[in-house]
């Protein structure tokens, strides 16, 4: 049992501990969106399930709680004891869940299997991290906390209203960012109510930076920026042949070099008028039906542009968790490197297969393999 006298040492200690912790409180803030990020990362399956769905509904309460809470202790200069620590680490409750959306937001951009589809979310994790560092002040950490929350909450609107309304397109985006924008000013108003004089000074900054978000985001969309979410591709590839008995799709390729492992696109030998077919499977929410194009293109060296060739076009419904499957064929393709763009009919990028044909003989030793 403890001596009296080592009682006071222990609470200094505390004491201690807790002001070390309070002097790195920026740091633990983005070390907290790094785990959030980073556990986050390999949790996630199907952006229709439940679990998915519940999970970022929690997240965006959590930040939106930890921000509503924050401003309120903020409204009182001299605290101590319990709110005076819950204050000092409330941002990286904040930070944590804003962490986990973004990796969750990022996983399911980056399986549209093209960079086009996940660089705008890269480029808001850096500004993430380094407005972390910069924005100190009170009221402005406030105004980067509520633009970062008005943007989760758009991201979430565009991922989960096509899978309730089971309708993918233009309209579908602006009813996202019509309810994203209501919620928002709701959490405005909430803000208000629980001290109006803090949020005075920046209310309509608030409202301005959330007006900003809008318009850069509807802007990478009618740009064809970004990708036709929550549409996913889950696999892709070039072969020989593809088949189907029933359920089940084989594929007939031929074994390919190392290099495609550092993302080298396949070499495919083609003698005559022998076809080439390029398989695809895309994910779509349940009872989400929409028309998936096939863009062939061939690169003409000589111009360094890209030729379209041929657009095959075919429907696709949700529903499958490996994702619908389909494939498109070309006869006799020219010698050189080719595309295959997987787009939405408007021209959205969903995915892109790339490879090489080569004149003459495959080798004899053909790899077939099942398609899932």
């Amino acid at each position: 049992m403890a001596s009296p006298s080592s009682l006071p040492q222990t609470g200094t200690s505390m004491i201690a501990w807790f002001q070390a912790l309070k002097s790195y409180q920026r740091h633990l803030s983005a070390a907290a969106m790094a785990g959030g990020f980073a556990f986050d990362n390999v949790a996630y399956g199907r952006v229709d399930h439940p679990v998915t769905q519940t999970l970022l509904l929690v997240y965006l309460l959590v930040a939106a709680a930890s921000i509503v809470l924050l401003h309120y202790l903020h409204a009182f200069p001299e605290i101590d004891g319990f709110r005076a620590k819950l204050r000092g680490y409330l941002p990286a409750v904040t930070q944590f869940a804003f962490g986990s959306l973004w990796s969750a937001f990022l996983v399911f951009y980056a399986r549209s299997g093209v960079l086009a589809g996940s660089w705008p979310f890269l480029i808001v994790l850096a500004a993430i991290f380094i407005g972390n560092e910069v924005f100190r002040d009170y009221h402005a950490r406030l105004l980067f906390t509520s633009g970062l929350f008005f943007f989760a909450l758009l991201s979430y609107a565009i991922f989960m209203v096509p899978v309730f309304t089971h309708t993918i397109g233009a309209q579908t985006f602006v009813l996202s960012g019509v309810a994203a924008a209501a919620v928002f000013l709701l959490f405005v108003r909430l803000l208000n109510w629980v001290s109006a004089e803090r949020l005075g000074q920046v209310k309509w900054q608030i409202r301005f930076a959330g007006l900003a978000v809008f318009a850069a985001v509807f802007g990478l969309y009618f740009l064809n920026l970004l990708p036709p979410l929550p549409l996913a591709l889950q696999k892709a590839g070039v072969f020989h042949s593809v088949k189907h008995l029933g359920p089940v799709y084989y594929g007939m390729t031929e074994e390919q070099s190392w290099t495609t492992y550092l993302g080298f696109p396949p070499v495919i030998h083609v003698e005559g008028r022998e076809p080439v077919y390029v398989f695809c499977a895309i994910f779509a929410p349940i009872d989400l039906a929409t028309t998936i194009v096939h863009r062939w293109q061939h690169y003409d060296a000589s111009t360094g542009q890209w030729d379209d060739v041929q657009s095959v076009s075919y429907r696709i419904s949700g529903g499958r968790g490996k994702g619908y499957r389909g494939y498109t064929k070309k006869t006799a393709p020219e010698p050189g490197l080719w595309r295959v763009d997987i787009d939405m009919v408007d021209g959205r990028l969903i995915g892109r297969q790339e490879f090489v044909v080569v004149n003459g003989p495959a080798p004899p030793a053909k790899l077939t393999t099942v398609l899932d």
